[in-house]
């Protein structure tokens, strides 16, 4: 399926973080590449982003952007950040989606297919 937006991830378990009073979290890392496939630029405006560890809580995150940027991506270029992510299981999923501002003034949602989350060796 060839997608005018394509939305690829890759993720890394870091480690074990003390979170002072609470149990520990794990953190986990993950880079995004947008590739864009359309005939005109389009403008990172925002994101939205569904987290679920493993004992199924979720929780929501949206804002401007990612990582303090508003990118814009060039017909057949590509862009490309790393972000990280905390949760209370050593398990877990992301998904979501993005929204551009496309070079003729249109907006366009695309979505980002849901990934996992998880430490080495925790899924059978």
């Amino acid at each position: 399926m060839h997608t005018p937006l394509r939305i690829s991830t890759q993720t890394k378990f870091i480690g074990l973080k003390d979170s002072g009073d609470q149990m520990p979290v794990y953190v986990f890392s993950y880079t995004v590449t947008i590739n864009n496939n359309l005939e005109q630029s389009a403008k990172l405006k925002s994101r939205y982003w569904l987290i679920t560890n493993g004992d199924g809580e979720k929780v929501e995150v949206q804002g401007e952007g990612v990582v303090g940027e508003q990118p814009v991506i060039q017909p057949n270029g590509s862009y490309e950040y790393t972000s990280a992510s905390m949760l209370k299981t050593e398990v877990g999923t992301m998904e979501g989606y993005y929204e551009f501002e496309l070079a003729d003034g249109n907006m366009h949602r695309e979505p980002i297919p849901v990934f996992n989350l998880s430490k080495p060796n925790s899924l059978h």
